[in-house]
């Protein structure tokens, strides 16, 4: 790796030297990277989905707000929030956004999570993480990996990311996306979750999934 500056967050930089020889590397191998779907089926907004689909950056947020509020508006947060700001997503503007004006872009009406105040931190932590880990870009953070295992430690390390939802987003890329490095399957969920949703109509079922779930343990 080449030298770089230290980080705050730690040693997690990743030289994006690497992206070219990675992507080379696993279409080699015959991995689907190529094969991207144009747009992720989590909502009921066809412009939401376009941009789940299309931007590392609003899959990542919608994955963060995906907490103790409903699967679907969750992952519309990030095309609100895009709709407020009046541009894409950009993760500088961002992560240099001021905090109290961040909050009330978040607060709405109608508010971006049923936690406004402590998402829309948490969205500007990640976001921070990005650029100082990542050259500016979420999507350095599968494209560069090597693994499944490293891409679920890198998950892991963002802000907001347990090793539950790691897991779920490592099967969300290697089911939807095709971003599959190897040993990826044995780092993502193996129980229902939001990477099995292939139309809108699926987040029906996932939610009596894991209502059927919850029960069960609590039996």
């Amino acid at each position: 790796m080449c030298d770089m500056e230290p980080s705050p967050y730690g040693d997690r930089r990743v030289d994006t030297r690497e992206i070219e020889r990675n992507q080379r590397t696993r279409k080699e191998e015959g991995d689907t990277l190529d094969a991207m779907p144009d747009r992720l089926n989590f909502t009921d907004s066809d412009d939401a989905n376009r941009l789940l689909a299309k931007d590392g950056l609003a899959l990542l947020i919608g994955m963060l707000l995906d907490q103790q509020f409903p699967m679907e508006r969750a992952f519309y947060g990030p095309f609100l929030l895009k709709e407020r700001l009046g541009e894409e997503l950009d993760v500088n503007r961002i992560a240099d956004w001021d905090p109290e004006t961040m909050e009330a872009v978040f607060k709405g009406p109608p508010a971006i999570h049923r936690y406004p105040s402590s998402m829309a931190k948490r969205t500007q932590d990640l976001c921070r993480t990005i650029v100082n880990e990542y050259d500016g870009s979420a999507d350095n953070i599968w494209v560069t990996a090597d693994s499944g295992a490293e891409l679920l430690t890198r998950l892991e390390a963002l802000p907001g990311f347990g090793m539950g939802k790691s897991r779920i987003f490592v099967g969300l890329l290697g089911k939807r996306l095709g971003v599959a490095p190897v040993g990826w399957e044995e780092s993502a969920a193996d129980w229902p979750s939001i990477a099995d949703v292939a139309s809108f109509e699926d987040v029906a079922v996932l939610r009596e999934q894991k209502r059927a779930m919850k029960a069960a343990n609590k039996a």
